[in-house]
């Protein structure tokens, strides 16, 4: 196999997992009797804490020999955490399994991004063709979990999830290619957090990430509770599965068919990031009038733009202000910032506003989006002046 079949079949692993968890979570804790604000505290307590743990699993990561040994031990680390959610009984016992299983899950996606950007610059071959495959798993278990539920148990979310962690871990352990963390001799671990404060200290990276992690934080309300809502409105969970593989479908288009063109045509991130974050405010503005299920499919198109563009933004963002040495750790801060402290912070407010809201709660990602694209506004100029990788 070549390297970027083995990054491929890896990230199979991890989004067939994500396609599962992050539909289907709120479901999972419906069953087991949780209310819209405990469901809300439960998804966002690894969010926000990615705060503390992502920057201290980055440098932990760092301090390996090989990439693939730390994304293994954290598939393993996500098997016990989602099983132990699975026989835990109680509702702290529960969020503290899906804790560990989603902390590790968190922190797996920005480790194998930085390895398949390192793999690919030197391999040749595009970022978005192995993570496409990725998304093409997220899509394939968006419908098949949606369909099985029809008829089995809501657990089988806890199988699935636990059987995927499993297999993660044995292909990185086996299968993903030796690369080494550092070229040379490696940094400590005072180093490497000297490093992170550095990248804070930058404002063009700050506010780049910020803007990013808006716009990402804005999909909050959608994945903790667009499956609560549809039930209510009379929407199976198959369709459920397929209005989200849709989304993914479109998104995985935007990877494989239109950003190779892009990279071609030497267009740059800001107008990936501008665009993404301009549709966003019009996607969950729209969102928040609870449409009917016709106009729920060209909304879910949208996720090509309000995600996938603004995921590649952020990744070239920091390919173009960050020196190489120091892109482990921004991948990992740009992390802590869209998947960790903001989409934490929206996922703690969506329970409460699902509760006495209902779709109304969009409105809250609506103006989050609007923050994000105010951020970006004035990096047009400031990206423009960055070292760059060849985009205009």
């Amino acid at each position: 196999m070549t390297a970027a079949q083995r990054l491929a079949l890896q990230y199979v692993l991890l989004f067939g997992a994500t396609g599962v968890s992050l539909p289907f979570a709120g479901l999972w804790f419906r069953a087991q009797g949780l209310s819209g604000a405990e469901i809300g505290i439960a998804l966002s307590a690894p969010m926000l804490a990615r705060v503390v743990t992502g920057p201290l699993l980055a440098v932990w990561a760092d301090g390996f020999r090989l990439r693939r040994t730390p994304i293994a031990l954290l598939g393993l680390a996500m098997a016990l955490g989602y099983g132990g959610a699975g026989v835990a009984h109680g509702f702290l016992a529960q969020a503290a399994c899906w804790f560990v299983g989603a902390t590790a899950m968190g922190v797996l996606v920005p480790l194998t991004d930085v390895l398949n950007l390192r793999l690919s610059s030197r391999g040749g071959f595009s970022f978005a063709l192995p993570r496409g495959a990725g998304s093409v798993a997220f899509v394939a278990a968006n419908i098949g979990i949606g369909a099985l539920l029809l008829t089995a148990p809501v657990d089988a979310v806890i199988v699935w999830l636990v059987a995927a962690s499993l297999a993660l871990a044995a292909v990185a352990a086996a299968l993903l290619p030796p690369e080494p963390v550092a070229d040379g001799v490696g940094l400590s671990g005072r180093e490497r957090f000297r490093g992170l404060s550095h990248l804070v200290a930058d404002p063009v990276f700050v506010t780049a990430i910020f803007a990013v992690g808006a716009v990402q934080a804005a999909h909050a309300f959608q994945y903790g509770f667009s499956a609560i809502l549809w039930k209510t409105q009379g929407i199976s969970e198959a369709v459920t599965g397929q209005l989200w593989a849709f989304g993914v479908i479109c998104e995985i288009a935007l990877m494989w068919l239109f950003e190779p063109w892009r990279r071609r045509a030497g267009i740059g991130p800001w107008p990936l990031l501008a665009a993404g974050a301009a549709i966003a405010v019009v996607r969950w503005g729209a969102m928040a009038l609870a449409p009917p299920l016709w106009l729920l499919w060209p909304l879910q198109a949208l996720h090509a733009l309000t995600f996938a563009a603004t995921f590649l933004a952020g990744i070239q963002i920091v390919e173009r202000v960050v020196p190489r040495d120091s892109q482990t750790a921004a991948q990992m801060l740009s992390s802590v910032v869209s998947a960790g402290l903001l989409i934490g912070l929206a996922t703690a407010v969506s329970g409460p506003l699902y509760d006495r809201y209902g779709a109304g709660g969009y409105w809250a990602m609506a103006v989050m989006a609007a923050a994000g694209l105010l951020a970006c506004l004035p990096l047009r100029v400031q990206l423009a002046r960055a070292r760059g990788n060849g985009d205009r």
